[in-house]
Protein backbone atom coordinates (compact mmCIF):
# COMPACT_ATOMS: atom_id res chain seq x y z
CA UNK A 1 0.00 0.00 0.00
CA UNK A 2 0.98 3.41 -0.88
CA UNK A 3 0.55 5.20 2.73
CA UNK A 4 2.63 7.96 4.64
CA UNK A 5 1.97 9.40 7.79
CA UNK A 6 3.95 12.84 8.59
CA UNK A 7 3.71 15.22 11.49
CA UNK A 8 4.83 18.36 11.56
CA UNK A 9 5.60 20.00 15.20
CA UNK A 10 7.07 23.75 15.71
CA UNK A 11 6.82 26.29 18.18
CA UNK A 12 3.32 27.26 16.34
CA UNK A 13 1.80 24.02 14.82
CA UNK A 14 1.58 21.09 15.22
CA UNK A 15 0.01 19.19 12.63
CA UNK A 16 -0.41 15.21 12.05
CA UNK A 17 -1.55 14.02 8.06
CA UNK A 18 -2.12 10.27 6.91
CA UNK A 19 -2.95 9.55 3.50
CA UNK A 20 -3.47 6.29 1.46
CA UNK A 21 -2.62 6.91 -2.26
CA UNK A 22 -5.05 3.92 -3.29
CA UNK A 23 -7.72 4.88 -0.77
CA UNK A 24 -11.43 5.48 -1.40
CA UNK A 25 -11.69 9.03 -0.86
CA UNK A 26 -12.14 9.09 3.00
CA UNK A 27 -11.23 12.60 4.38
CA UNK A 28 -11.18 12.50 8.35
CA UNK A 29 -10.30 16.44 8.59
CA UNK A 30 -10.15 18.83 11.29
CA UNK A 31 -8.01 22.02 11.20
CA UNK A 32 -10.81 24.25 13.16
CA UNK A 33 -10.50 26.45 9.85
CA UNK A 34 -14.23 25.31 8.59
CA UNK A 35 -13.57 26.80 4.90
CA UNK A 36 -10.07 24.69 4.81
CA UNK A 37 -11.88 21.02 5.83
CA UNK A 38 -14.32 21.57 3.35
CA UNK A 39 -11.87 22.01 0.67
CA UNK A 40 -9.79 19.19 1.85
CA UNK A 41 -12.62 16.99 2.62
CA UNK A 42 -13.45 17.68 -1.44
CA UNK A 43 -9.65 16.81 -2.31
CA UNK A 44 -9.83 13.56 -0.50
CA UNK A 45 -13.58 12.85 -2.29
CA UNK A 46 -12.12 13.51 -5.57
CA UNK A 47 -9.06 11.83 -5.44
CA UNK A 48 -9.16 9.19 -4.25
CA UNK A 49 -6.87 9.71 -1.81
CA UNK A 50 -7.86 8.42 1.97
CA UNK A 51 -6.94 11.91 3.90
CA UNK A 52 -6.79 12.10 7.67
CA UNK A 53 -5.75 16.08 9.36
CA UNK A 54 -5.00 16.99 12.36
CA UNK A 55 -4.03 20.12 12.66
CA UNK A 56 -4.00 22.93 15.66
CA UNK A 57 -1.78 26.63 15.73
CA UNK A 58 -1.42 29.63 17.19
CA UNK A 59 -2.51 31.59 13.58
CA UNK A 60 -4.52 30.90 10.65
CA UNK A 61 -1.60 31.63 8.55
CA UNK A 62 0.45 29.18 9.95
CA UNK A 63 -1.65 26.63 9.95
CA UNK A 64 -2.90 27.06 6.42
CA UNK A 65 0.60 26.57 5.40
CA UNK A 66 1.58 24.22 7.40
CA UNK A 67 -0.89 21.67 6.64
CA UNK A 68 -0.24 22.27 2.96
CA UNK A 69 3.28 21.92 3.69
CA UNK A 70 2.59 18.22 5.68
CA UNK A 71 0.02 17.35 3.39
CA UNK A 72 2.44 17.70 0.27
CA UNK A 73 5.24 15.76 2.06
CA UNK A 74 2.78 13.18 2.67
CA UNK A 75 1.96 12.45 -0.55
CA UNK A 76 5.34 12.57 -1.62
CA UNK A 77 6.64 10.13 0.89
CA UNK A 78 3.45 7.94 -0.12
CA UNK A 79 4.80 8.29 -3.70
CA UNK A 80 8.14 5.90 -2.56
CA UNK A 81 10.19 6.16 -5.45
CA UNK A 82 7.33 7.07 -7.75
CA UNK A 83 7.74 3.64 -9.82
CA UNK A 84 4.91 3.40 -12.63
CA UNK A 85 2.95 6.11 -11.85
CA UNK A 86 1.45 8.26 -15.25
CA UNK A 87 3.37 11.05 -13.34
CA UNK A 88 1.32 13.69 -15.43
CA UNK A 89 -2.48 14.84 -14.64
CA UNK A 90 -4.25 17.44 -15.97
CA UNK A 91 -8.59 18.33 -15.18
CA UNK A 92 -10.78 21.19 -16.11
CA UNK A 93 -13.76 21.76 -13.77
CA UNK A 94 -16.78 23.38 -13.53
CA UNK A 95 -18.54 24.95 -10.60
CA UNK A 96 -21.76 27.08 -11.52
CA UNK A 97 -19.92 30.07 -12.59
CA UNK A 98 -16.36 29.40 -12.56
CA UNK A 99 -13.97 27.18 -14.78
CA UNK A 100 -11.03 26.18 -13.03
CA UNK A 101 -7.79 24.21 -15.18
CA UNK A 102 -5.32 22.03 -13.30
CA UNK A 103 -1.89 20.85 -14.81
CA UNK A 104 0.53 19.27 -12.77
CA UNK A 105 3.81 17.22 -12.88
CA UNK A 106 5.25 14.73 -10.07
CA UNK A 107 8.36 14.93 -11.73
CA UNK A 108 10.00 16.11 -8.21
CA UNK A 109 10.73 19.35 -9.85
CA UNK A 110 8.78 22.10 -7.53
CA UNK A 111 6.82 25.29 -8.90
CA UNK A 112 3.75 26.43 -8.71
CA UNK A 113 1.61 29.02 -10.57
CA UNK A 114 -1.71 30.24 -8.51
CA UNK A 115 -3.96 31.75 -10.46
CA UNK A 116 -7.58 31.77 -8.88
CA UNK A 117 -8.46 35.58 -10.18
CA UNK A 118 -10.23 35.82 -6.52
CA UNK A 119 -12.13 39.88 -6.01
CA UNK A 120 -12.57 39.94 -2.50
CA UNK A 121 -9.52 39.81 0.02
CA UNK A 122 -11.11 36.78 1.58
CA UNK A 123 -13.41 33.23 0.99
CA UNK A 124 -15.73 32.18 3.66
CA UNK A 125 -13.17 33.78 6.44
CA UNK A 126 -10.02 32.60 5.11
CA UNK A 127 -7.47 35.34 3.33
CA UNK A 128 -7.06 35.07 -0.43
CA UNK A 129 -3.09 35.28 0.29
CA UNK A 130 -3.72 31.96 2.47
CA UNK A 131 -5.48 30.06 -0.36
CA UNK A 132 -2.98 30.47 -2.56
CA UNK A 133 0.37 30.26 -0.10
CA UNK A 134 -1.78 27.06 0.77
CA UNK A 135 -0.98 25.94 -3.19
CA UNK A 136 2.50 26.84 -3.32
CA UNK A 137 3.28 25.14 0.05
CA UNK A 138 1.64 22.07 -0.79
CA UNK A 139 3.16 22.18 -4.26
CA UNK A 140 6.80 22.75 -3.48
CA UNK A 141 6.53 19.96 -0.18
CA UNK A 142 5.00 17.76 -2.77
CA UNK A 143 7.84 18.60 -5.00
CA UNK A 144 5.38 18.91 -7.90
CA UNK A 145 4.79 21.50 -10.79
CA UNK A 146 1.39 23.03 -10.30
CA UNK A 147 -0.12 25.14 -12.55
CA UNK A 148 -3.75 26.31 -11.36
CA UNK A 149 -6.03 29.04 -13.66
CA UNK A 150 -9.22 30.16 -13.12
CA UNK A 151 -10.75 31.05 -16.37
CA UNK A 152 -13.39 32.82 -15.47
CA UNK A 153 -16.10 32.63 -12.38
CA UNK A 154 -18.20 35.62 -10.53
CA UNK A 155 -17.91 33.61 -7.35
CA UNK A 156 -15.12 33.35 -5.34
CA UNK A 157 -15.92 30.25 -3.26
CA UNK A 158 -16.89 28.41 -6.75
CA UNK A 159 -13.48 29.32 -7.90
CA UNK A 160 -11.77 28.38 -4.74
CA UNK A 161 -13.89 24.64 -4.95
CA UNK A 162 -13.52 24.48 -8.22
CA UNK A 163 -9.71 24.55 -7.95
CA UNK A 164 -9.44 22.01 -5.32
CA UNK A 165 -11.62 19.54 -7.06
CA UNK A 166 -9.49 20.02 -10.47
CA UNK A 167 -6.24 19.72 -8.21
CA UNK A 168 -7.56 16.56 -6.75
CA UNK A 169 -8.94 15.39 -10.35
CA UNK A 170 -5.71 16.03 -11.56
CA UNK A 171 -3.69 14.52 -8.69
CA UNK A 172 -5.88 11.29 -9.11
CA UNK A 173 -4.43 11.00 -12.48
CA UNK A 174 -1.06 11.39 -11.99
CA UNK A 175 -0.42 9.00 -9.31
CA UNK A 176 -2.44 6.48 -10.77
CA UNK A 177 -0.25 3.37 -11.81
CA UNK A 178 0.27 2.31 -15.13
CA UNK A 179 -0.18 -1.27 -15.71
CA UNK A 180 1.71 -0.75 -19.00
CA UNK A 181 4.82 1.29 -17.49
CA UNK A 182 5.80 -2.37 -15.56
CA UNK A 183 7.62 -0.49 -12.77
CA UNK A 184 9.42 1.02 -14.34
CA UNK A 185 9.90 5.23 -13.44
CA UNK A 186 7.85 7.34 -16.10
CA UNK A 187 11.53 9.75 -17.07
CA UNK A 188 13.79 8.72 -19.79
CA UNK A 189 16.49 9.78 -16.71
CA UNK A 190 15.34 6.84 -14.83
CA UNK A 191 15.06 8.40 -11.78
CA UNK A 192 12.46 11.22 -10.06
Amino acid sequence: MREATVNRKTAETNVKVKVNLDGEGKGEINTDIRFLDHMLKTLSKHSLIDISVSAEGDLEHHLIEDVGLTLGEAILKALGNKEGIFRFGSSLVPMDDALVSVSLDCGGRPYAKIDLKLEGEEVEGVKKQDITHFFVSFANSAQINLHINTIYGENDHHKVEAAFKALAIALRKAIEVDSRRKGEIPSIKGGL
